[in-house]
């Protein structure tokens, strides 16, 4: 397979014959080391020779044809096939595979498989030729040159785990509060607490990192880091949610950072650049606050226009930030190995116990003897009226002395049993130590005196929220998968060993701080003790300022890493489509630098400047981390419960228990740190999460929530019983027969809208449609269609399912689809289909027997069945019907149907404010006024809201209306048989309608004589066929399960809603009197009327006089539901049942025939 052949086209002479056409022999080159640049144009390999360079077959001939030649390449291929190289590693993705031709015999038996499943050795070799460009902050500036020869090569990652992942961590997790708030969190929740403050957050980051881990390593993780890993594990609402909340964290983060970096350069570098200046003690917070908002937004915009014009730059930054963090931390090491032997001399000064601040005054002393005299110093004036020695002071300055306490007695000394444990407090609590003193009857103008007080309320949940921030950063190698050299090993071993060191960084340095520092230092949180010193820079070494420049840098570092981030992953979000009201945020200059994302992002960190203090944007920004690694967590755990194929890290130290206790662990921090921003953080993924539900993209990204609900549903399914559920949880899961056009488009989405208003949402809908043909043939029309119904129903807002089913008989596949539609105990139990308003203009009669076939299958599978007339007439869903009826005709009981489809109606808005009316019809023997009274009864166990009416159907001579139209629809029907019959077999049809008419004449006679003397013995056919095709007929479930059964169903099948005797007399009165009836008749018959059958004259007859009753009645109501007659036994009359129908129907509007499914779905108990 090293060799292979290779077509070579040699272009025509002029005057190429047009016939004589031969293909000359096939030549081999045998040049080992033939060359010539080869490019594929369609997926053949042109070879151009190079000048001088003897052709294998050059034509003498000017007008000889050309012919391609077979020349034999010697030039090796890594995989022997011939397929060139691509950058994709997809599989189907064969565009320029399907004009190359696959050389050779050996697979010959799939090459006509070979444009959708290309052979092993192509696929091979696209995937070693893949390369997955880097990702995060990239500045492209030069833009690609489609149109040039060759492209900018991409250069293959090449970091490893120590620069790729390691580092990285290192510097986002070690940053501002290391340096400004782990003293003051020692200093006031002790060393015992804030080792538990430590330990409890580097156990959630731990947790986390090991799910974050399995989940990296189970494929390639592109831009958006822990975007992609939760929306790709867990589904694009959830996704969208937590993108977004880890997105304002980002954001939210940078606003702290800039706040730390401008409190670093207001209080410890240059505290004179101040604008605001407090000419009172009580006023230094707010003046503070002030300056860091106006200093804070001048930073941000420096540091916006940077991440603007070049990102490059902030890269390149990155590493001198690195390393301030790194002097800055072994600076902290040495300091507290030099206090060992020599301790740093930051003297404190104490009156009483109490700690002042020495900005204003340089010697701890009330007085001075200078010059043999004693004299006042600034401290005595800060605290009496003058500076005279008999001036009046303040009691408590009076009553103690002042003594210097060292700030930093070293770990020699025995401090650390004094830190051991907390010191919380309100706001303005004075800094004291354990010293003794008196105290003074009147503390009210401490509050104006040089104290170190606290600036905040303290206790220990609130530590909490302010430490956590500086254990965030543990994604940082995740969001850099691209750059590494392998990925699956760099992560999981580069975070986890950061979140090691930084956990150990931490613990130590609590300790190292306990044991080095005097309590009231470190619990005074700006140094104003030691001379407005960084309370952790006086225990460095060499000097102070190595950690002030340090953190500097480092603050500064860690903002344009957060304004370079937080626009990339908002630029993720909205390119991936789910949130609508993102997508003008995908876009940005032509290099692909998020400018929109970058401005709003520069919008949201001005509000967390804007709040000024570092301590109350540090738990804003917990909240958002906390629930961005509590869904990772979640993440992990449903990926490894759910076992799914795919599921397969190559990181194998993880336990869904893991991410389970890390989940909890994150969800218990955020209610810790503060209940009420864990609920607002909450409430604003969950109104994310709801909005990408409705109005977001749908995407199938294989995510876990969709398996879990597979897994959710195969567990229902199963546990679901298939037998019909009780008659309390009854309802209509429906099977909607849809039509479609020759275009596949939906004939009556009025339908649809039907089901939507019966349905509101709930229940099983399945929308289902049959096309003629084989599936081989019609692929592409049925993947249409299925497309069309599905636009169809996301219009008209119907939640269900699409079946669309290809058969040899529109018949056959509508059997299909009611016998095998559903799944387990999830099927329909109701039938929806529109009224074939057509049947008579068409001259395929197998639309209207398709029709009544469908009737007889619904009732063989004991469906019910719903036939909607004029359904294009029917409201949409944003229709809102005014007030009107809902009239129900209850001719024969069917189970319930009829009463609770108007109550399912009126749930939606579109019936809402309509009434619902029941007529019954009685008869002359019938107690119409008992019969009221029962029904309303009934209705109030129902517990239905409705005005109840009987209608009296008198016995009326048959009138000549009804003889007309009788006659009419036999002569239609006779003439429709005759299209259909050669001419021997109509002659033999005329002869037999003779016959049929002699011996219909005779019947009658024989009716005059006996007169009412009819029984069942000597009733013929014709009067079993009355009994099977009543019009009214019973459908309750003893005759329904009995249907086939003739012999006992002759007295059930008409059940009005009177007792079973009252039927039997009932029923033979009415021949009694159709017998005195046909008498009467024959008088006045027109000689055409004496051929009529009479069984169709006295169904005509009740579909006359019904239609009359329903239409006086009726006419304006807004839906008239309707018993629906079964269709007869004998197919012969299946035309005739379609008149009868039609007849009932008409001068009605909106119609919706009713056939129950031969049980019980409504009922009066509880």
């Amino acid at each position: 397979m090293g060799e292979r052949f290779v077509v070579v086209p040699v272009d025509r002479g002029v005057g190429v014959a047009a016939v004589g056409v031969h293909w000359d022999a096939v030549v081999a080159d045998p040049a080992p080391d033939t060359t010539s640049s080869s490019s594929s144009s369609g997926g053949g390999i042109v070879e151009e020779k190079e000048a001088g360079e003897d052709s294998v077959f050059e034509p003498q001939d000017p007008n000889a044809v050309a012919v391609p030649i077979l020349e034999y390449n010697r030039e090796p291929n890594k995989y022997g096939d011939g397929v060139p190289k691509e950058n994709s590693p997809f599989i189907n993705n064969t565009e320029n595979d399907k004009g190359n031709s696959y050389d050779g015999t050996n697979m010959a038996l799939f090459e006509e498989e070979m444009d959708s499943n290309p052979m092993v050795s192509s696929l091979l070799n696209k995937l070693a030729n893949y390369t997955n460009l880097t990702q995060g902050a990239q500045e492209h500036e030069e833009a690609d040159d489609d149109e040039g020869p060759k492209k900018k090569a991409v250069k293959s990652p090449q970091m490893g785990t120590f620069m790729g992942v390691y580092l990285p961590c290192l510097q986002n997790i070690l940053g501002v509060i290391l340096f400004l708030r782990l003293t003051w969190i020692v200093g006031t929740a002790g060393i015992l607490e804030s080792l538990a403050i430590v330990c409890l957050c580097c156990s959630c980051t731990m947790l986390t990192a090991i799910s974050m881990s399995a989940i990296a390593t189970n494929g390639v993780v592109p831009a958006g880091g822990s975007y992609y890993m939760i929306s790709r594990s867990l589904g694009p609402e959830f996704g969208g949610a937590v993108g977004l909340c880890f997105y304002l964290g980002t954001t939210f983060a940078g606003s702290m950072y800039i706040l730390g970096t401008i409190e670093i350069l207001l209080t410890y570098i240059v505290p004179k650049a101040a604008i605001f200046v407090a000419e009172k003690k009580e006023d230094q917070v707010d003046a503070l606050l002030n300056n860091m908002r106006v200093y804070g937004t001048g930073c941000l915009a420096l540091m916006s226009l940077v991440v603007f014009v070049g990102v490059k730059y902030v890269n390149k930054l990155a590493l001198v930030f690195l390393a301030c963090v790194i002097l800055s931390i072994l600076s902290i090491y040495a300091g507290v190995i030099k206090t060992i032997f020599e301790p740093p001399d930051f003297p404190v000064c104490m009156l009483g116990n109490r700690t002042l601040q020495n900005n204003n005054f340089d010697s701890c002393l009330k007085t001075d003897f200078i010059d043999n005299m004693t004299v006042t110093t600034k401290l005595w004036g800060l605290f009496c009226e003058g500076r005279e020695l008999n001036a009046t002071c303040n009691e408590y300055f009076v009553n103690n002395n002042v003594t210097l306490v060292q700030g930093i007695p070293g770990l020699k000394s025995k401090v650390i049993s004094e830190n051991m444990w907390s010191t919380y407090g309100p706001l303005g609590m004075l800094v004291e130590n354990k010293l003794s003193s008196l105290d003074a009857t009147d503390n009210s103008q401490d509050i104006y005196l040089p104290y170190v007080v606290n600036d905040i309320t303290t206790f220990f949940t609130l530590l909490v929220g302010i430490y956590f921030p500086s254990v965030t950063g543990i994604m940082a190698g995740s969001n850099r998968s691209g750059d590494l050299r392998d990925a699956q090993k760099s992560i999981p071993v580069g975070t986890i060993l950061a979140i090691a060191t930084t956990s150990f960084i931490y613990v130590t340095c609590v300790v190292l701080f306990g044991a080095s520092i005097e309590g009231v230092l470190l619990r005074d949180k700006f140094g104003d003790s030691v001379k407005g010193n960084l309370v952790i820079g006086t225990l460095s070494w060499p000097s102070p300022w190595v950690i002030v420049i340090g953190s500097f840098f480092s603050c500064c570092g860690a903002g344009l890493q957060s304004l370079t981030g937080a626009p990339r992953l908002l630029q993720a979000i909205a390119r991936d489509g789910i949130v609508p009201f993102l997508q003008v945020f995908g876009h940005g200059k032509a290099n692909g630098e998020p400018t929109w994302a970058l401005l709003l992002t520069a919008g949201i960190c001005e509000i967390g400047i804007l709040i000024a203090s570092l301590d109350a944007v540090a738990p804003i920004l917990s909240m958002f981390f906390l629930m961005c690694y509590l869904f990772v967590n979640l993440a992990c755990a449903v990926q490894t419960l759910l076992r799914t194929p795919n599921w397969r890290p190559r990181f194998k130290y993880y336990h869904w228990a893991l991410s389970f206790l890390g989940m909890s662990l994150c969800l218990a921090l955020m209610f810790i740190c503060s209940w009420y921003y864990a609920i607002v953080a909450m409430a604003i993924a969950s109104c994310i999460y709801k909005y990408i539900e409705y109005r977001g993209a749908e995407k199938e990204w294989g995510d876990g929530i969709r398996g879990l609900s597979l897994n959710a549903a195969r567990y229902a399914l199963i546990r679901l019983e298939e037998a019909p559920p009780h008659t309390k949880n009854w309802r209509p899961q429906v099977l909607v027969l849809l039509n479609l056009d020759s275009d596949q488009g939906v004939k009556h989405p009025r339908l649809l809208s039907l089901t939507t208003q019966l349905k509101a949402g709930k229940g099983l809908t399945i929308v289902g449609n049959v096309l003629e043909g084989t599936y081989l043939t019609k692929e592409t029309e049925s993947k249409k269609a299925d497309q069309n119904i599905k636009s169809a129903m996301s219009a008209e807002k119907t939640k269900g399912f699409c079946h669309v089913v290809v058969s040899s008989n529109l018949r056959d596949g509508v059997s299909h689809l009611i016998q095998s539609a559903g799944l387990g105990g999830m099927k329909h139990n109701t039938i929806l289909m529109a009224w074939p308003g057509t049947w008579r203009q068409s001259n395929d009669p197998q639309s209207w027997k398709n029709f009544i076939e469908t009737v007889r299958e619904s009732t063989a599978t004991h469906h019910a069945l719903l036939v909607a007339k004029n359904v294009d007439s029917f409201p949409t869903n944003q229709d809102r019907l005014g007030e009107g009826t809902i009239d129900v005709w209850w001719v024969v009981h069917d189970g319930g149907m009829l009463m609770l489809l108007p109550f399912l109606l009126r749930q939606h808005k579109v019936w809402r404010k309509c009434k619902m009316r029941i007529f019954t019809v009685a008869q002359m023997d019938d107690n119409s006024i008992q019969m009221k009274k029962d029904l309303q009864m009934f209705l109030y166990h129902l517990r239905l809201d409705a005005e109840v009416e009987v209608v009296e159907m008198h016995d009326n001579d048959i009138s000549a209306f009804t003889y007309e139209k009788t006659l009419v629809m036999e002569q239609r029907s006779q003439m429709l048989k005759q299209m259909q019959l050669s001419r021997t077999e109509r002659e033999r049809e005329i002869q037999s309608i003779t016959d049929e008419s002699r011996n219909s004449i005779r019947r009658k006679n024989q009716g005059t004589s006996e007169g009412t003397n009819l029984s069942r013995q000597s009733s013929t056919l014709e009067d079993n066929q009355e009994d099977e095709a009543q019009l009214i007929h019973d459908r309750n479930t003893a005759s329904h399960a009995a249907i086939n059964d003739k012999a006992e169903a002759g007295l059930d099948r008409v059940h009005m809603t009177w007792t079973k005797d009252k039927l039997f007399t009932e029923r033979n009165r009415n021949r009694e009197c159709n017998s005195n009836v046909v008498v009467r008749d024959l008088f006045n018959m027109k000689p055409e009327w004496e051929s009529l059958n009479q069984s169709n004259v006295r169904r005509m007859h009740t579909a006359v006089k019904l239609n009359e009753m329903v239409v006086n009645k009726s006419q304006g109501a807004h839906l008239v539901l309707l018993n629906m007659p079964g269709p007869p036994s004998n197919r012969g009359g299946d035309e005739n049942y379609m008149e009868f129908l039609e007849v009932l129907l008409e001068g009605l509007n909106r119609v919706l025939l009713v056939r129950g499914g031969g049980r019980e779905v409504i009922t009066i108990y509880s």
